[in-house]
């Protein structure tokens, strides 16, 4: 066996940046959780802005109670993403569990660990995306049993939309639900547009609808968010990126007017 060679500590004087990188995004996602990452990565992160996540248990089936039992973790979640550093926006993905748990908690769980960054929670990411692009009357599409999308229906109603057609999957495991077929997810999108709506919400973090909101812009002809998209859009809005690409829908032509 060859000797080794000295070790020697280099004699060059170091620098160091402020950050690795500029914008850093922390994402609180489900332990089940198989869409939000990637769709974060094709939509969210750049050279300019860096994606750091923690998981946090959940247990199937997706029901209110369940939804619920998430939240004391949400503050040991966000403690764990980067420590003792600063972020520049936090979204906890997960849809329904907002809706339920309400955005005010989640927001003060998550800033207990994480004190002063912005909060985004799907529902309310939602609400401000349909604002920017004008719309009052709004068709919803969920994969939840009818149990879990009420509260949803509440939700929307609560602040200020009309809900001209609310249709659901009737799905109760998330796993699943990341598994609908994108082809699948385009037909019900048909089936779920009312014709006098201005724009259908599909919500869900785990269903992978942001990659083909385009699509299914074109084929209801109608403004199409989805749950991903508008915490996305609203994440990189907070982050300064104000750039259009419509590319990834109506919605990211938009700018936001205020978190």
């Amino acid at each position: 066996m060859d000797a080794l060679p000295t070790i020697r500590q280099t004699s060059v004087t170091l620098d160091f940046d402020d950050r690795p990188v500029e914008k850093r995004v922390g994402l609180v996602i489900l332990a089940t959780d198989h869409t939000t990452e990637p769709d974060f990565q094709r939509m969210v992160a750049s050279s300019r802005v860096g994606l750091y996540t923690a998981r946090i248990p959940y247990t199937n089936p997706t029901t209110p109670e369940n939804l619920r039992r998430m939240h004391p973790a949400l503050t040991e979640g966000a403690r764990l993403i980067l420590p003792d550093e600063d972020l520049d926006v936090i979204c906890y993905s997960c849809t329904s569990a907002s809706v339920v748990i309400g955005d005010d908690e989640i927001e003060r769980a998550i800033i207990s660990a994480k004190p002063a960054v912005p909060v985004v929670t799907p529902p309310l990411a939602a609400v401000r995306g349909l604002q920017a692009i004008g719309a009052s009357r709004v068709s919803v599409l969920t994969p939840y049993t009818i149990q879990t999308s009420t509260p949803m229906a509440h939700y929307f109603a609560a602040k200020g939309f009309e809900i001209a057609r609310f249709t659901c999957f009737g799905l109760d495991d998330d796993r699943e639900m990341a598994r609908v077929t994108l082809r699948s997810i385009i037909e019900a999108a048909r089936e779920a547009s009312a014709g006098d709506s201005d724009a259908l919400f599909i919500s869900c973090t785990a269903l992978r609808a942001a990659g083909i909101v385009p699509e299914i812009e074109r084929v209801i002809g109608k403004p199409v968010i989805s749950s991903n998209l508008a915490t996305a859009w609203a994440t990189l809005r907070i982050c300064e990126n104000d750039a259009p690409r419509p590319e990834l829908g109506v919605l990211m032509t938009r700018q936001m007017a205020s978190w």
